[in-house]
């Protein structure tokens, strides 16, 4: 009998080559051939013309009159304007601490976004980068204040989307906790919160947030423009990424509930050993997706009077000695954007692989 069962089971194959599969998705039924052929014949008709504009035609270097009957790009526009689109309307000389500050933050969501560093200590390495990063925007010592109207470019994209994401996740948990709760006025307020939050778009928070808080402040009393925004930003993606991490809490199975109070854990112990850490590792590219667009929508605060990376660019192109320039500006920006979101998205497939192991 087990010779029979051996005997009938399917011989062991080992898997296609990777250019196998490949040569299978691209061309493997007539649709999938169809599909590559009018791909490649659209790329044949764009990708000559975007060479030659970007590249073998562009004026790389020299003043704005060899731009004008150039029949490329002005990457020329770039080079000198490439100060005020990273660090708007900072002082030359003190760029230096723009750019320190955001690297800074990114270095702060490098180290967070790797396993090794998820500990408390990292709680405080954020509280002292977060602290010298304001520092270094707002001046430092020794020198003139710089006052958030004029903190603008590329740091202040990167402070609004760490600082919005990281701000968000602590009340992010607990109104997911919330949302399942057996007490049902606290369930009732997270309900109310949430689905309010995420019924209306960002730049109607923002616009409550600058133009009807501080008619709600009392007499003498004022908030910070970016504080404010930072605040709406907080509170609008924390109704986003609760949800997220609802949908987390749902896909565990009853029994690690049952099995953590077999362990004789509370609620409080066994969500935070027990359960979170496995809802959270489901989400991953869910809150890596909401980061994306959240560092996306950062472009939104032009309508409160703040400049991020796009409107620093796109202010840039105004300039009467170099009128115009737009696509170079935009382009230039799409690509910094590209990077960041590659970057994030290879992030989320390599944390997920090494999890998994």
């Amino acid at each position: 009998m087990t010779d029979g069962v051996l005997q009938s089971a399917p011989p062991l194959t080992s898997p296609q080559p990777r250019w196998q599969r490949l040569w299978a998705g691209l061309f493997g039924t007539p649709l999938n051939a169809a599909v590559t052929l009018g791909c490649l014949a659209l790329l044949g008709w764009a990708v000559p013309p975007l060479l030659r504009w970007t590249l073998l035609d562009a004026v790389w270097v020299g003043p704005a009159d060899r731009c004008v009957d150039a029949a490329g790009a002005c990457w020329a526009f770039i080079g000198e304007k490439l100060r005020y689109i990273l660090f708007g309307f900072y002082d030359q000389d003190r760029q230096w601490r723009p750019a320190a500050a955001g690297a800074i933050l990114l270095a702060l969501a490098g180290i967070s976004g790797m396993p090794l560093f998820w500990r408390r200590a990292t709680l405080g390495l954020w509280l002292v980068g977060l602290a010298a990063a304001l520092l270094l925007l707002s001046g430092g010592p020794g020198g003139p204040a710089v006052p958030t109207e004029r903190w603008s470019g590329l740091p202040v994209s990167l402070l609004l989307a760490v600082v919005g994401l990281v701000g968000a996740f602590p009340l992010a948990v607990l109104l997911a906790l919330a949302r399942r709760s057996s007490m049902g006025g606290v369930r009732t307020l997270a309900v109310l919160f949430i689905e309010v939050t995420r019924g209306v778009p960002l730049i109607a928070v923002l616009y409550v947030a600058t133009l009807l808080l501080p008619l709600m402040l009392p007499a003498g009393a004022a908030i910070d423009k970016l504080l404010r925004a930072q605040i709406a930003i907080i509170l609008f993606v924390s109704a986003y990424l609760a949800e997220i991490i609802r949908a987390g809490l749902q896909s565990i199975p009853a029994g690690q509930y049952e099995a953590a109070q077999a362990l004789g854990l509370g609620y409080w112990q066994s969500m935070r050993l027990v359960i979170l850490p496995q809802a959270l590792r489901t989400v991953i590219p869910s809150i890596v997706n909401l980061a994306i667009g959240l560092f996306q929508d950062t472009t939104l605060i032009i309508v409160i009077g703040l400049f991020d990376l796009l409107n620093t660019a796109r202010t840039a192109a105004k300039d009467p000695a170099w009128l115009g320039f737009y696509d170079e500006a935009f382009g230039f920006v799409a690509l910094i954007y590209l990077t960041v979101c590659v970057v994030a998205s290879r992030y989320s497939l390599w944390l997920e692989r090494r999890l998994r192991r």
